[in-house]
């Protein structure tokens, strides 16, 4: 949405992290190595339930994943960055990173702008479109930084606890701002 009104190239981490789990064969050996052969199913894709219920049940194998994983996501974000500063037709980089404050990366960014909602909505949508339990979506939301101290420290925020049409307006105005303001 952002990306489009900016003419910016996006880069999604999670997007990213789903690949590497589905088709990098040194992360599945690595996650194989350190969580077991049933981290992945029989038709050698991931058990994502599993994974997903061992590192919300245990911070250390979280960290373990992350370890395995986010290295290769920053490498391809910082790559891709090097490639827009080069291009002369692409002005604009997103970088969606939704761990962002938990992985202390923010300092590589111009600007960091928070897409932030209730905790309630935001436990409603993990429930509605993850298909998550209750106990799961609440180890989720309990292991991200707190969304007051994401609102401050961002140098911008949508707030998007209502329908898609207002989260997109607030992209609008934000996107015409800052092409105004940096070209």
């Amino acid at each position: 949405m952002l990306g489009g009104i900016l003419e910016a190239q996006v880069f999604d981490a999670d997007q990213h992290a789903r690949e590497l789990l589905d088709s990098d064969r040194a992360v599945h050996h690595e996650i194989t190595a350190r969580f077991g052969p049933q981290a992945f199913g029989t038709d050698g894709r991931p058990d994502r339930a599993f994974l997903r219920e061992l590192v919300f049940a245990d911070s250390a194998q979280r960290v373990l994943l992350e370890s395995i994983l986010h290295p290769r996501i920053r490498e391809r974000w910082i790559a891709l960055s090097e490639e827009v500063r080069s291009a002369r037709e692409t002005r604009w980089l997103i970088v969606d990173i939704p761990l962002l404050y938990e992985t202390a990366v923010e300092a590589n960014f111009d600007r960091v702008v928070v897409i932030a909602c209730s905790e309630s909505t935001q436990m409603n949508r993990l429930l509605a479109k993850r298909g998550l339990s209750r106990q799961i979506a609440s180890k989720m939301i309990q292991s991200q930084i707190g969304l007051d101290t994401k609102i401050r420290r961002a140098d911008y925020v949508i707030w998007n606890d209502s329908r898609p049409e207002h989260m997109r307006e607030q992209a609008l105005v934000l996107g015409s701002s800052l092409k105004a303001r940096y070209g």
